[in-house]
């Protein structure tokens, strides 16, 4: 009997666990859903805004391709709501199952209890058992057990309504949730029908690309003729910070040697000695950072403080990644090599430094600007810009403007931005804020 009553209780908590459970799973689901969402609808209107020109262009397949992503992302989000619903169907099934298994053995218990009862119902029985008693103790004892065995059958009657309860809410709920899968179905197949449309567009913008593959190629190579400009700007921008920093060092270092000089004039061999060492600008001392671009506590100080933003810089512009970096493949097998990323923005947006530095460089590339700025032994470079507010000497903070973005061969705007340690280039997706 014992037994019985505990798998009931055991299976009533375990419904209310179960049921408390599932709609948190579905919220996450939803706020995901819905966040997706919003990508694609601003997805959507930058690829709208680069409709407007006449041609197909890069930046067009750049979007599509993030829009296919984000809608294969939101039915993989369905088909995981999906998954969930069917293992609360088999769940509860398995629930019915064992409950209906419980609530048959109850109520085959409560009947041999009321056949038991009913054979046994005269008064005349009742007391004689009571008066058959062998002492006043067990005939107390037989009054106490007629007393449990009538509350055995009120409890007895009572598990079978709460069991008989519990059973019909569970086959409510699981009736619920089917009629929530059929729901959740349908929505499926509407976000599918989404994807086919979105991946044919894809296709024309890429067949439409392969038909401007010489466009394309002259595009590219003009590209890669301005790359190698910037790339020989920064170099020569980088030899002279460093130049400078290890003029800066053996400066200090003579300094060092003269004060000491004057303060222990028994030294003055080991010091002459040293100080004829200290000309050479490339004897100055080893420095904790490794790199001579850091020559002081401030320089330690902001380098640190740019490694430790290392993915969670802000974006220098408002808008979308156009071409990775590294190599790149465009339609028609065109392959092209970014040191940096190419950033797809509104003609004219505000181009802001991604961190507190100094700006060691601004100068033309043709007919658009590029701006260079020092974090300790970290440099960032802005270029395509339509113009710069911001001049050689100039400390800049995070989010400062520092010029506005320019248009590309396709009229469309576009900021280029590489970081560089020291002469090597790094991946700036892996620096910017996700």
């Amino acid at each position: 009997m014992h037994k019985i009553i505990v798998t009931a209780a055991t299976f009533f908590f375990l419904v209310l666990n179960v049921k408390g459970q599932q709609p948190n799973d579905k919220d996450v689901l939803l706020q995901q859903r819905e966040q997706l969402k919003k990508e694609i609808d601003e997805t959507e209107r930058a690829l709208n805004e680069t409709k407007k020109t006449t041609k197909v262009n890069m930046g067009q397949l750049t979007l599509i391709n993030k829009k296919v992503g984000l809608q294969e992302n939101v039915i993989d989000n369905i088909s995981k709501e999906i998954r969930n619903l069917d293992n609360n169907i088999y769940l509860s099934q398995l629930e019915i199952n064992k409950m209906s298994r419980i609530l048959d053995t109850l109520k085959q218990e409560y009947t041999k209890s009321m056949v038991y009862a009913y054979k046994n119902r005269s008064n005349y029985d009742f007391l004689n058992f009571i008066f058959s008693s062998s002492s006043f103790n067990d005939a107390i004892k037989r009054v106490a057990y007629l007393k449990s065995y009538r509350s055995y059958r009120e409890m007895q009657a009572n598990n079978i309504l709460r069991t008989q309860a519990m059973l019909e809410d569970r086959i409510k709920t699981l009736s619920g949730t089917k009629l929530n899968k059929n729901v959740v179905l349908k929505e499926q197949g509407k976000e599918m029908t989404v994807l086919e449309t979105q991946q044919e567009e894809k296709k024309l913008i890429v067949d439409k690309l392969k038909s401007q593959q010489k466009e394309a190629t002259a595009q590219v190579k003009a590209k890669r003729k301005q790359d190698a400009r910037l790339k020989n700007m920064i170099s020569a921008m980088i030899r002279r910070e460093m130049e400078i920093a290890r003029n800066e060092a053996a400066k200090k270092e003579k300094a060092r040697l003269t004060d000491l000089k004057k303060n222990n004039p028994d030294t003055r061999n080991n010091i002459a000695d040293k100080n004829s060492a200290s000309k050479n600008v490339t004897s100055a001392r080893p420095r904790p950072s490794g790199s001579i671009l850091v020559n002081t506590e401030a320089d330690k100080a902001l380098n640190a403080s740019f490694e430790r933003n290392r993915g969670s810089l802000p974006w220098p512009v408002a808008g979308f990644i156009t071409a990775h970096f590294g190599s790149n493949q465009l339609p028609g097998g065109i392959i092209y090599d970014n040191p940096g990323v190419t950033i797809g923005a509104k003609i004219g947006e505000p181009v802001k430094a991604v961190f507190d530095g100094e700006v060691t460089l601004v100068s033309y590339i043709e007919d658009k600007q590029a701006v260079f700025i020092k974090h300790g032994k970290y440099f960032t470079v802005y270029s395509n810009l339509a113009s710069t507010d911001v001049q050689r000497g100039d400390q800049v903070t995070t989010s400062q403007v520092i010029g506005k973005a320019g248009s590309n061969d396709e009229g469309q705007g576009q900021v280029d931005f590489i970081i560089m340690k020291e002469s090597n280039n790094v991946n700036p997706e892996q620096w910017l804020r996700r």
